[in-house]
């Protein structure tokens, strides 16, 4: 935050963030500016890459189930991708992604119990850690290249959806 200043767009507050190899704040400020749906999208296509093309099945599952979720965000498949994100443990990136929707609304208590609300910052708190998982394990030795990967691409979703203005 020392760095943030009020004349500076958030792109270029993004950008010297990773100038300053700062990436887990990089991170988490694009996982807090997006749109819910948008971050989860994000952090459970960050989580796909860093499981390979043969995930173990838990992660696959938790990530199938993210991935319905974000196709079709439901009561039924948010509470889904929570279930298959607890299989795969939260301590990952694919049961990160998982947690992020089940944080993105509805309750977190049981569907016959009284409705307690997620806070409003539990699912960019969630992707953050998808997204950092995903860049330190496997191969923390390759986690700078891969966290640039992964905020360009997070930068590219602030782009599609028009989160900031354009810089002028």
């Amino acid at each position: 935050m020392a760095l943030a200043r009020p004349d500076l767009h958030p792109l270029d507050f993004v950008a010297l963030l990773m100038e300053k190899a700062l990436y887990p704040d990089a991170v988490r400020f694009i996982a807090h500016a997006l749109p819910k749906r948008e971050s989860v999208w994000w952090g459970w296509v960050c989580a796909r890459r860093a499981a390979g093309e043969n995930p173990p099945p838990k992660v696959k599952g938790a990530l199938d189930a993210t991935e319905r979720w974000i196709a079709q965000p439901s009561e039924d498949n948010r509470r889904l991708a929570m279930a298959a994100a607890q299989k795969a443990e939260l301590g990952t990136a694919a049961g990160c992604t998982g947690l992020a929707a089940f944080f993105s609304g509805g309750s977190l208590s049981p569907p016959e119990a009284p409705v307690v609300p997620p806070g409003e910052f539990l699912t960019a708190k969630a992707v953050s850690g998808a997204v950092i998982f995903a860049a330190v394990v496997p191969e923390p030795e390759k986690a700078p290249e891969k966290f640039k990967s992964f905020v360009a691409q997070g930068v590219e979703v602030t782009n599609r959806v028009k989160l900031w203005e354009s810089k002028k």
